[in-house]
């Protein structure tokens, strides 16, 4: 346990003993799970939380301040919206257990947080088509391959994709049922994809609950790094979950929840309304981007 804060009083030896004996009976009281895995994380859950409190050894006012931010982080939550995981993103949590669970294997694409927008029964569409949805926005042509890392062609590699506006919406946060900015596509024969979406731009996560009255209180702003989500699946590989970042956004350096890579930053190539698309698409005079994504997934684990 780290030493006590220089503004803290030592803690004599018999009050030490008494915190320590505590602990010890807490986590004894978990010796008849039957789940050893749930014993263990029981145990190392009370070890942590009460070296924690017993670092900072708050007062019983503090204590309720904290019981009352989680359970405003609790209300918070609903069918649209997971506070719980923004919460886990703003403290690191959430990259932390990416990068435990996604070990560098090769040149694997390396995978980031999911964020709290994923929404299942996403709209199929047909490569080279529009995930944009009339979501408002440049449109950007985003092209690209799936191969595990042997270099082999992943054909049907199922590819999630999911974006903010160029207002910093997601479709689920306008609250009228539209799905705009999402959508799945299959990976051709040769492991190829290729879709239009909007150019990602940056966005604030939300910060009119708890989370972001607590990013406010410590002066950390609650803006993301332009990005574009991606869930990569294939029988037999490891799932990808990941973004693509855009180069040259100021804000790569401070994204507010860590979840920027130097290998997902990617050239966002800028065309004007004269360059004739990839497909030859009618863009109705406007500019536009381009962007390409190699994805390299890794090998799963055995069945």
């Amino acid at each position: 346990m780290s030493p006590a804060p220089d503004d803290r009083p030592e803690v004599p030896p018999e009050q030490a003993a008494r915190e320590e004996e505590l602990v010890d009976r807490v986590v004894e009281s978990f010796a008849g799970a039957e789940d050893e895995r749930l014993r263990t994380v029981l145990s190392s859950l009370v070890r942590h939380l009460h070296g924690f409190l017993r670092e900072v050894r708050p007062t019983e006012d503090e204590w309720k301040q904290g019981i009352d931010f989680l359970t405003a982080v609790g209300h918070t939550t609903d069918a649209q919206r997971q506070e719980f995981i923004l919460l886990s993103d703003t403290l690191g949590a959430s990259m932390q257990t990416v990068a435990i669970n996604n070990e560098a294997y090769a040149d694997a694409t390396e995978a980031t947080v999911f964020g709290p927008f994923f929404v299942e029964d996403a709209p199929e569409v047909e490569l080279g088509g529009d995930v944009a949805g009339g979501a408002p926005g440049q449109p950007c042509w985003v092209e690209g391959t799936v191969r595990d890392t042997g270099g082999r062609p992943v054909p049907g590699a199922r590819i999630e994709v999911w974006e903010a506006d160029e207002d910093g919406f997601y479709d689920v946060q306008h609250g009228d049922g539209r799905t705009a900015g999402r959508g799945w596509l299959a990976a051709g024969p040769e492991g190829e994809f290729r879709f239009w979406a909007v150019t990602p731009t940056p966005y604030p996560i939300p910060h009119d609950g708890p989370v972001g009255r607590m990013l406010a209180a410590t002066g950390r702003s609650p803006m993301r790094a332009s990005h574009l989500h991606f869930m990569v699946t294939a029988p037999g590989l490891r799932t990808l979950v990941t973004h693509i970042f855009v180069r040259g956004d100021e804000l790569l350096d401070r994204d507010s929840v860590f979840g920027v890579k130097e290998s997902l930053v990617k050239d966002f190539v800028a065309h004007s309304a004269d360059e004739t698309p990839p497909d030859g698409r009618d863009l109705d005079d406007r500019d536009w981007s381009s962007v390409r994504f190699d994805v390299v997934l890794a090998p799963g684990e055995p069945t």
